[in-house]
């Protein structure tokens, strides 16, 4: 083996590498673009959860202000449990505690804490918090002791807990599982849809189509159908994999699951045919996927709360359609949202303009091919 041949072919290679920014961008600035969100996003502070406190006179008035000094929770006063649930609903609150007057006959005290039910953290937040203010209201509000005495005795606590929406088994594979459905259609239906369209162009097939009568619309959403089919047909199969197989929890209507499905996979295809004509081969397209997907599966809420993240970062995750799809899924699958939920509406309208606005972008760039 001769190093000079060997060493030349090293040096054409790095010489490749210089000449192409596009990669260089990719290896040597992308992973420090993820790496810095991932930071901001898992050392920002956790949100507090927002409890509703419903009080009846009696032991409960200083159990309510010890909640509302409590810096686990975020304490709201509300004049009755059938507001708790309506603000639940609405997403205004996290759970509520109904504080009773006063111990039973035995001396328990029997709170009852209504939940959300979807949020795993919560249902361990709120029953400690509550634990711990009824500690601090009997240390605080118990008449003088005197000195050797023991200190006041803390009322035995036996909440009532249910929840509202979800399941006391809820696991995490319920709470990322409807979500990461949506995640693996997109990312899997992106990277067929650019790289089977860029093999069109290398091949010469869409500069044929375009020297034809056809229209650059037609073309798009003659492609657009196709990749589409085998979307919807692998969509199935997730979803069937994910409800069936694995037993995933879901509350909602499974047509509406495949519903926001669809529109992803719509969203993902068009993205694909818009995206793989700003790259010249295979290899370009694939290079795409660092900056189209992985921001995405950070900001969408998959792995971090929307609301928990920073302003600026909370206003880059609204526009991603992702966003949009993984709240949809959620609503649907652990809370039994359907089509007459404000929410889902709103998501499914946003996810539908972006099918729209692909469909334009992807045909608007077509001229692209033959210019």
């Amino acid at each position: 083996m001769s190093l000079k041949r060997t060493l030349a072919i090293t040096v054409r290679l790095l010489a490749q590498f210089r000449h192409d920014r596009r990669t260089l961008g990719i290896l040597f600035v992308t992973p420090l673009i993820v790496l810095g969100l991932f930071a901001i996003l898992f050392e920002a502070d956790a949100r507090a959860p927002e409890v509703g406190v419903v009080v009846d006179g009696g032991v409960s008035e200083p159990i309510a202000d010890a909640l509302a000094e409590s810096d686990a929770i975020e304490a709201v006063a509300l004049d009755s449990a059938g507001e708790g649930e309506t603000r639940i609903r609405d997403g205004a609150l996290d759970a509520f505690i109904v504080l009773p007057a006063a111990p039973d006959a035995d001396g328990v005290l029997r709170p009852e804490i209504v939940l959300e039910g979807t949020d795993q953290q919560v249902r361990a937040i709120v029953p400690a918090a509550l634990q711990q203010a009824v500690a601090a209201a009997v240390a605080d509000f118990a008449p003088p002791i005197p000195s050797g005495a023991p200190g006041p005795a803390v009322p035995r606590l036996d909440p009532e807990v249910r929840s509202l929406f979800g399941d006391e088994d809820l696991e995490a594979l319920d709470l990322f599982g409807g979500p990461f459905i949506g995640l693996l259609v997109f990312f899997l239906v992106y990277v067929v849809t650019s790289v089977s369209f860029l093999r069109e162009r290398s091949l010469g097939t869409l500069e044929r189509l375009m020297a034809s009568p056809l229209r650059r619309t037609e073309i798009v959403v003659g492609y657009m159908l196709g990749f589409t089919l085998v979307a919807l047909v692998q969509a199935v199969e997730v979803l069937a994999f994910g409800l069936i197989v694995i037993g995933l929890y879901n509350a909602g209507s499974v047509p509406l699951l495949f519903g926001i499905v669809t529109l992803l996979a719509l969203t993902a295809v068009n993205l694909g045919i818009f995206l793989s004509t700003f790259a010249r081969n295979e290899f370009q397209a694939v290079q795409f996927i660092p900056l189209v997907l992985v921001p995405q599966i950070l900001l969408s809420g998959l792995l971090v709360p929307v609301e928990t993240q920073p302003d600026w970062l909370q206003v880059v995750s609204n526009v991603l359609p992702l966003t949009y799809a993984v709240d949809a899924l959620r609503e649907v699958m652990l809370r039994g949202a359907d089509l007459a939920t404000a929410a889902v509406q709103f998501d499914l309208a946003v996810l539908a303009g972006y099918c729209v606005l692909a469909i334009a972008a992807a045909s608007a760039t077509l001229r692209r091919e033959v210019a």
